[in-house]
């Protein structure tokens, strides 16, 4: 089984889920879409108070390059347009709207166009775009640049990463099994839209035997191959899936195209394959709904701009007395959340329900120089030394030892004996870091 080079961990899998079934929620009466869903400027909004909308209609437009659209997640009436927390810990502007009950598509939309080989590879990309895909893996990059690299590069490898390492979530693992022939067909699409020919692959963690089985049989007669991998945390990130399967290095500064490479989720070849062969936008989500105290876990499909409240509503489990935080994502990366007014996005990939008591009544104590958290960095980097002048703010020397190569994965923090709270002192430093920055800018 391959794996990346330097650093990483194994923490419990808890994959308590992975057996369940993807189950369709209903959808809510209120909605609440945010218009930053992606990486980069919000969408801008198109819409107005009491206007009435279909199913898949843009109500927010791509503003710039890096930003993509919006769309409504069902017919119905728009309510309003305001800010509202977001699944990031802060507030963006959100559309509100109100579902007519009827689910009624756009007219063009949803409808079936099996035949794209006679697509031109503008006319895809296009497509990606106006569907509003990104990037489902977390970052939420948009696809359709992704897709359009600089002309002086030269991309020979496409991966798509089912790895999903995060403990607990199991939403890719069960698309894989259940939807394993869109998958493949959005990974032919990707390779489509290069002039070159390129190799393509998927993969996948040997925790989840059924779905590399599964695949495997779906690309029979292909060239796609299907990559087992080490179960080690963080194999999905980019830049440590490229080395585990090509054995390239990104250094400093490079991006996956400098070394050849291009990385999707499996989740947005999915909903590239819709996008293109259905003409469907992307305005739905599978979460996992998991928690060691919890009973009642699920992988539940539901629309973009389903709140946290509703969802909880539907899924009908007592958690009073059970929990003391719930967290959007996974537990090594995920961000914990302070309302259920928080409403579903494009990248939202569960609702995470634990109990920490133990943990936050330990003490964070001073750094022993173990250098546990330098051997479980994946980056290479030495995060021990970030969070000493983070705590001193000496933000100005930190940038001389790579800070923003961090990715934020927690395995520092992990592996940490002192419980210091590592990765909360590198985020600390950056946001002070940009914000210094863009003062002077402006």
């Amino acid at each position: 089984m391959k794996t990346f080079k330097f650093g990483g961990i194994h923490p419990p899998e808890n994959k308590l889920t992975e057996e369940k079934a993807i189950e369709v929620m209903p959808i809510p009466k209120d909605l609440a879409v945010p218009l930053a869903q992606h990486l980069g400027k919000p969408a801008k909004p198109i819409v107005k108070a009491a206007q009435k909308v279909k199913k898949g209609e843009i109500i927010g437009e791509a503003d710039g390059f890096i930003s993509a659209h919006v769309h409504a997640p069902t017919s119905g009436k728009i309510k309003s347009i305001k800010s509202h927390p977001h699944p990031s810990g802060q507030y963006a502007p959100t559309v509100f709207m109100e579902s007519d009950g009827q689910d009624e598509w756009l007219e063009g939309l949803n409808v079936e166009e099996p035949d794209w080989k006679s697509l031109s590879k503008e006319t895809i990309v296009e497509r990606i775009k106006k569907a509003g895909i990104v990037g489902m893996g977390g970052a939420g990059f948009p696809t359709n640049v992704k897709l359009s690299p600089p002309k002086d590069k030269t991309v020979d490898t496409i991966i798509l990463n089912g790895a999903e390492c995060e403990p607990f979530l199991t939403s890719d693992h069960r698309l894989m099994l259940e939807e394993p022939e869109g998958i493949v067909e959005g990974l032919k699409i990707i390779c489509s839209v290069f002039d070159n020919k390129v190799q393509a692959c998927i993969g996948i963690e040997e925790n989840k035997k059924d779905a590399i089985d599964k695949l495997k049989k779906t690309v029979e007669g292909t060239d796609i191959k299907i990559i087992g991998l080490e179960t080690k945390y963080p194999q999905g990130a980019e830049k440590q899936l490229i080395n585990a399967i090509t054995g390239r290095e990104l250094v400093e500064g490079e991006l996956p195209f400098d070394k050849g490479c291009i990385v999707h989720n499996v989740a947005t070849a999915f909903a590239i394959y819709e996008a293109v062969c259905k003409n469907k936008p992307l305005i739905e989500r599978i979460l996992t709904i998991s928690g060691i105290e919890i009973d009642k876990r699920k992988n539940l499909k539901a629309v973009v701009g389903t709140k946290f409240c509703d969802i909880m509503d539907y899924w009908d489990e007592t958690i009073s007395g059970k929990v003391n935080q719930v967290i959007t994502g996974g537990p090594m990366m995920g961000k914990a959340q302070y309302t259920f007014d928080t409403p579903v996005t494009k990248t939202s990939s569960g609702l995470l329900f634990i109990n920490n008591q133990q943990l936050e009544t330990s003490q964070e104590r001073t750094c022993i120089r173990c250098g546990k958290c330098v051997d479980a960095c994946p980056q290479e980097l030495q995060p021990w030394l970030f969070a000493n002048l983070a705590q001193q703010k000496d933000f100005d020397e930190l940038n001389e030892f790579g800070l923003f190569n961090c990715t934020e994965c927690g395995s520092c923090t992990y592996v940490c004996p002192s419980k210091r709270e590592i990765v909360h002192w590198i985020k600390y430093a950056k946001v002070i870091i940009n914000t210094r920055k863009n003062r002077k800018s402006a």
